[in-house]
Order: C-alpha cells, then structure tokens, then sequence
C-alpha cells in the first residue's frame, strides 16, 4: 500500500563507537537497498513505532538490540536529519522519512550480525596522529581549488581553507560534518552522485570519487560526521571518555583513547600532569605489565567528580602537525 504524498515517517539511527587497538570503530549493518544502489555499509535504524515504544530512546536501544544483539549503555540525542530525498532511491517514492539520530558508546563488540568498522576508513582526512593526512594535500586541495574557480571563487577557497586548515591553518577537529558536507558539495564523495545531485564539472569520476572515504547508505555518512563531531567536541568539557574505558586503566590507555577519538596526538607529559591534577581520575594503588615494560600505575574514574565540577573534560595541550 502506497502512503499519502504527504506521509512523514519517524525513523531512528545509532551512532554506535567503541574502541578496539586504538582505532575509534563503529558500528554498521549491512543492507540491500531496493534500488540500483549496490549493498552498503549503514547505521543501525528504523522506524520508530510508538505502539511498542514508551520514548524515543526506548524505540533506539530495542532496535539496536534487535538487530545486532548489542545492550547499549551511555546515549544522546544527537539531531533530527529530514532532508527532502535523504531515504528516496528513486525520485517521488515513499514518504518522508525523518529520522532522530543518536550517538551511543560502549564497550562491546557486536556478535555474527553487526560488526565494527575503523571511522577512519570513512574519513580518512580525519586522523592526524601520525602527520597531516597526505589526502589533503595530494587529492583534497586541487580537487577544492578546482571547484572553487567554478563560482564564488573567494567564497569557496576562505570556506575550504578553513575546513581543512589550508596555509597552515589551525586543524579544528571538531569542524567533522563541515568537512564532509564542503566535500558533498564540491561533488568528491560518492554519495553526491548516487543522490542524484548536479555534479560540477571538477567533480572526480565515479571510481576516483571511491579514495575519499567509503560511502554509506542514504545520508548515514553525514550522521557519522555529526556523531563524531559532537563526540570531539565533548571531550573537552564532559567526562565522556570513561564511557569507552573500563574500570581502570593506565594513563597511556587514557590518553590513546583521547588521540583515538580526536585524531590528534597529545602532549605526553602534560596529559599525565593535568589529568591528575583535574580530579578526574585517582589511583587505585595497584600496577600492571599488560602493555610490556615497566608496571605502569592503574587509575579509575572518580564519579564523584561529576557533583563536583559537572562541566569536566579532558583539556590539554595538543600538538597538530602542520605543513603548507
């Protein structure tokens, strides 16, 4: 049975990240889409059915439970996606679909259904632990500088300098969504061209479009880009990061988590002398070789902190490779 034209569906997406060998993964399922589109990677989602589900939240943990057997711990919110055409395969099909997106952390790895994936195979311009990703300047910048010449000239070249720290810039690693979203735009990722956007003519051919970032399902990639977002950002004024880490923990397995996630080294030395000093953590007076070596001093959480200074995160020093 075909739904009104003007039938607005309410639908559900998980943002599911974890961390595994230092790599911040997330959670996808695999789907078939009932169109051209080839199967691809998505968010676990679905639709919200009030008749079963008390809340919102409610109707996201059963439906991640459902389809990947995973128990979710720490939630929120994260926005509401309704673009015109984000669930349409092929033009007037189907009704509305809005969905309410979240991100969700946890410890657990999905089991047979589901699995993780490194974020960064999405985003590979994203992680600058090593040094300034060579994408940027290899395939990113000319391709930007190309569509940047097209209209708007001035506009377009302040707007990618400033995402992608252009002339030595500073890296804001928050700035995930505006990223993807100028790259959207500028018709690099693979999903411009499979919704059926006006390419511009700088735009690569299909198969180049593949070496930036794996496409996801309908606009999932973009929710990704907002969940990590908003995740980076969060770091630095919530305590959000004992959410990925378990009961206790060295101040390295703190700190590669904190690297993981923002995709920036940080300040060995300065990370240890302020994260002791924030009252965040507190000694557990034990020791372990698990990482070889030395014993290295194992810490926890103080949960007391969140009563104490509620608005905590982890604020260091970061060091950012740069070069021209």
């Amino acid at each position: 049975m075909r739904e009104q034209p003007n039938t607005v569906i309410i639908g559900l997406n998980a943002c599911v990240v974890t961390l595994a060998d230092d790599t911040p993964r997330v959670l996808v399922v695999r789907r078939d889409p009932v169109s051209k589109a080839h199967a691809s990677n998505a968010l676990p989602f679905g639709p919200f059915e009030p008749e079963h589900h008390r809340t919102l939240e409610i109707g996201l943990r059963n439906l991640v439970q459902e389809q990947t057997r995973l128990s979710l711990g720490y939630v929120e919110q994260l926005y509401t996606f309704g673009d015109r055409g984000r669930h349409e395969v092929e033009p007037g099909e189907g009704a509305r679909v809005v969905s309410v997106g979240y991100l969700a952390l946890t410890r657990q790895a999905a089991d047979g259904i589901a699995n993780f994936r490194n974020i960064y195979d999405f985003f590979p311009w994203e992680d600058w632990r090593g040094e300034r990703p060579a994408i940027i300047d290899t395939l990113i910048r000319p391709r930007l500088d190309a569509w940047a010449k097209l209209a708007d000239a001035q506009a377009r070249q302040e707007r990618a300098r400033l995402c992608f720290s252009f002339d030595g810039l500073h890296w804001d690693e928050e700035k995930v969504l505006e990223r993807y979203e100028l790259m959207y735009d500028a018709g690099l990722v693979l999903e411009a061209r499979r919704d059926g956007r006006t390419l511009p003519a700088s735009a690569p051919r299909a198969e180049e479009q593949a070496t930036f970032g794996e496409p996801m399902l309908f606009d999932h990639r973009r929710i990704l880009a907002t969940g990590m977002g908003r995740l980076r950002g969060k770091l630095k004024y919530r305590p959000i990061v004992f959410e990925l880490m378990g009961p206790t923990f060295t101040l390295l397995d703190l700190q590669r988590t904190v690297e993981a996630i923002s995709g920036i080294r940080l300040h060995k030395q300065n990370f240890r002398r302020l994260v002791e000093s924030s009252g965040l953590v507190e000694r557990t007076g034990k020791r372990t070789t698990k990482a070889g070596g030395r014993p290295a001093e194992e810490f926890r959480f103080r949960r007391e902190a969140l009563r104490e200074r509620p608005a905590l995160g982890v604020k260091v020093p970061l060091q950012r490779t740069q070069r021209p």
